[in-house]
């Protein structure tokens, strides 16, 4: 019987493929823990026993928060899920002050919470959250509540009577999204949407029962908890870490040697500047391979084949190079699935082009997340474009509402997957909803168009947020995220944010790559003492206005960059001091905390 609940996602995986080693992670001691399909569903059931026993009912809330995904966050999932409750996970990097609306937004009665200073900052918060009873741990602290201290072994008959009550359209999870900008909205989503997105996925990943998947962004997130259900479904081993340790000899990556897993553009990037800066300190011959094996990526796409002397090629390059770089990522990979932001075309070809296949999704917390993503299939994925539309649901590009290029308009969404509701906020709600000929469909904020796919299907190309649009003091409208990926394409350059709103002219902040500037400075014989001094470096600041010359005609030119500051120090999704974050937890630009805290470096830009 196919899954229509949360929780049947566990129970489809014992009927079906039941796994000794379902869920998977590290101890205190760095020894590998394993969980079978039977001891999640136990674990589960202890924590539904126990919830009941300290009072919940159906329809409560529980929030949890962790920095490191691990195997205890599903168990409490699926013991929240099948009793009725509401399971509300919060980022870890949040403040006492974001608790305290989440919780006192939401009516949390109990928190449930990892190492770290999570107890503490969420324990600050309790005082002025009248509904939070008791603040849990997932690891033993005598001086802290532990989890296992409420778990039950009676009570599984009103654990069943209540499992079967759950309605798959009743409120599962409410998720509050990071945003950019106010306070977060807590999305609903039912059974319905999440299962949905879930099951029309299946098939169009190639997994194969008993993969091991490695599992590191934040379960908090709908991309990777939606995932978690899918691998679940498919009878997948998946290990939970943190992006603390993947890489290296004796990073989890090559302990676990997985066969897939989920990123997003960000982290893709930093494993490219890595490759990139090792490549570019080496000498002599083996320099001039790496970059000759580099350069052949450069006309990769999707499906293409090579013969003849351009075959002959690649097969060297990926003895030489290219097999490196797949055994460095455990030596197994079958495939990546990149989400959360926009994916740099140069990365997806270089990976894909590496025998390392990276496909793009597309969609958002408030649509379960999914709405497309390239397949793993011939025809099913191309270079820039995101993919086909996920069955079951219907995806228009609306134009009546704004200035847009031909053939673009913000895109608009309809199916079993899009949220319930803003909670307790049905004004919010409103505003991001719009009929057409009776039909409601969810507004998402992102600028776009269809184009043809390489077998003729419609593919969604994404363009720009429309929150992100730039309008000139001429009023021209510039979509910063296209010209961004762009530069972030020169292996100089590791992050960059367009200005320019109400200016004349279109400028940038620019974070140079430090290990790619300081191998290019070696070589230009310029002195290191620290990456502050050198961005100020003339000849530094002369090679940059290159690039920036190289890159502007690839753009009209309202869109081409004027100017630019190089900026040292890099943008964050966490500071350990504590200082605001430039980055969502996701990795995307916080644009009103960079505009703020570069608000001096951006004047200077139009001072003249």
């Amino acid at each position: 019987m196919e899954p229509t609940r949360l929780f049947d996602f566990i129970y489809y995986q014992k009927a079906n493929h039941p796994q000794a080693k379902a869920y998977n992670a590290r101890d205190e001691h760095g020894n590998w823990v394993s969980y079978s399909t039977d001891d999640a569903i136990e674990i589960g059931n202890q924590v539904s026993r126990g919830l009941l026993k300290l009072g919940v009912k159906p329809g409560d809330k529980i929030a949890t928060a962790i920095y490191k995904n691990r195997p205890e966050w599903v168990f409490l999932d699926i013991g929240i899920a099948q009793i009725g409750a509401i399971n509300v996970p919060v980022y870890p990097t949040i403040s006492p002050d974001d608790y305290e609306y989440i919780f006192n937004d939401a009516e949390v009665k109990f928190a449930v919470v990892g190492i770290g200073d999570l107890y503490d900052k969420v324990r600050a918060a309790q005082p002025s959250v009248p509904s939070l009873k008791e603040v849990y741990t997932f690891d033993q602290d005598p001086q802290k509540p532990y989890w296992k201290d409420f778990f039950s072994e009676e009570g599984q008959e009103e654990v069943d009577r209540l499992k079967a009550a759950v309605d798959p359209n009743e409120l599962a999870t409410l998720i509050y999204t990071s945003g950019t900008t106010g306070k977060p909205k807590g999305v609903m989503l039912s059974h319905r949407n999440i299962v949905s997105n879930t099951l029309c996925a299946i098939g169009d990943i190639p997994y194969t029962t008993g993969d091991r998947v490695l599992s590191f962004l934040p379960l908090c997130h709908i991309f990777e908890r939606t995932a978690t259900y899918l691998q679940t479904y498919a009878g997948i081993n998946v290990y939970y870490t943190g992006t603390d340790n993947l890489g290296g000899p004796d990073g989890d990556i090559q302990a676990v040697k997985p066969h897939f897993f989920n990123t997003v553009p960000r982290l893709l990037e930093k494993v490219y500047e890595k490759i990139y800066s090792t490549g570019d300190g080496l000498t002599g011959m083996k320099r001039r391979i790496f970059f000759w094996a580099l350069s052949l990526t450069d006309d990769f796409d999707y499906d293409k084949k090579y013969g003849g002397l351009a075959g002959m090629q690649r097969n060297l390059a990926d003895k030489l190079v290219f097999s490196k770089w797949r055994e460095a990522l455990g030596g197994n990979v079958k495939g990546i699935l990149s989400g959360a932001a926009p994916l740099p075309p140069k990365i997806a070809r270089v990976f894909s082009a590496a025998g390392i296949p990276i496909r793009e999704g597309y969609g958002l917390t408030e649509t379960s997340p999914g709405l497309c993503f390239g397949r793993f299939r011939e025809g099913g994925a191309k270079i820039g474009c995101i993919g086909p539309i996920l069955p079951g649901i219907k995806v228009i590009i609306d134009d009546t509402e704004g200035e847009y290029r031909a053939g673009e308009g913000e895109i608009l969404a309809n199916g079993p997957n899009v949220m319930m509701g803003y909670y307790n906020k049905p004004e919010k709600t409103a505003e991001v909803f719009k009929e057409i000929e009776g039909v409601r469909w969810f507004k998402t904020g992102d600028i776009g168009k269809f184009v043809k796919g390489p077998s003729g299907e419609e593919f969604l190309k994404i363009t720009d947020r429309k929150k992100e649009l730039l309008k000139t003091s001429g009023g021209k409208y510039v979509a910063p995220a296209p010209i961004e990926n762009r530069f972030k394409e020169e292996f100089l350059i590791e992050q960059m944010m367009v200005v320019g709103e109400q200016k004349k002219f279109v400028s940038a902040l620019i974070v140079p790559a430090p290990e790619a500037l300081q191998n290019w400075c070696q070589r230009e014989n310029i002195a290191w003492s620290n990456i502050e001094e050198v961005v100020t470096n003339p000849k530094v600041l002369e090679h940059y206005q290159t690039i920036v010359h190289q890159i502007n005609p690839n753009f009209s030119h309202i869109e081409q960059i004027k100017k630019f500051k190089l900026v040292p120090k890099e943008w964050l999704p966490v500071h350990p001091d504590g200082a605001e974050a430039e980055l969502t937890p996701t990795m995307k630009l916080k644009r009103r905390v960079i505009r703020k805290k570069y608000a001096n470096e951006i004047n200077s830009l139009y001072a003249d």
